[in-house]
């Protein structure tokens, strides 16, 4: 009588920064990774690139990919082993997320973003364009990098005339040697 228990879990995984220039490899190895294995994605999205603590097999920065998927218990040990065996992942940590809603899963979806990305990385590559907006990462860079391109449409051209400047404020007289000694008063109980 072998029952096959079905758990949820979070999976996050780091790759080199070299695999945020082949997002789409990136995120379709580790994806493969888990389906491979026989686990069903519930969510996955690209978390982030940042800069690690330390080096990890000679790499400063990373790639971080985050996924909710639930698989049999008995295949977990199968899935660990796979992604210990990758050679592309650097490291990654799987934890169970039984106590997570679905709803709160649903909620990190982020494979539609990605391939947003993925478009405006390629996009970029066939162009060579350097634009702002096309090198950020996350929603919240895309929101600075517009914030920052609204503010530069909005200031004010190099031709516009200068603005008035304030008159300095007018220095303080600084007391001679003399009158140094007078200001200070000494009291001799």
């Amino acid at each position: 009588m072998s029952e096959n228990l079905t758990h949820t879990y979070e999976g996050l995984f780091l790759l080199p920064q070299s695999a945020g220039t082949d997002l789409g490899a990136a995120s379709e190895h580790v994806q493969e990774l888990l389906t491979k294995n026989g686990a069903e994605i519930v969510s996955f999205s690209k978390w982030e690139e940042r800069r690690l603590a330390y080096e990890i097999k000679g790499n400063k920065r990373g790639v971080y990919f985050l996924s909710y998927f639930s698989i049999a218990a008995d295949q977990m040990a199968a899935l660990d082993r796979a992604c210990g065996l990758s050679e592309t992942l650097l490291r990654f940590l799987i934890t169970r997320a039984d106590q997570i809603d679905a709803m709160e899963m649903e909620s990190t979806e982020g494979r539609d973003s990605l391939k947003e990305e993925i478009a405006q990385r390629a996009l970029q590559a066939e162009t060579g364009t350097t634009d702002a907006g096309i090198r950020a990462t996350t929603r919240s860079d895309r929101e600075i990098a517009e914030t920052a391109t609204q503010e530069a449409d909005e200031a004010p051209s190099p031709d516009a005339p200068a603005q008035a400047i304030a008159p300095e404020a007018p220095a303080q007289e600084v007391p001679a040697e003399g009158d140094a000694d007078e200001a200070v008063a000494t009291t001799d109980a």
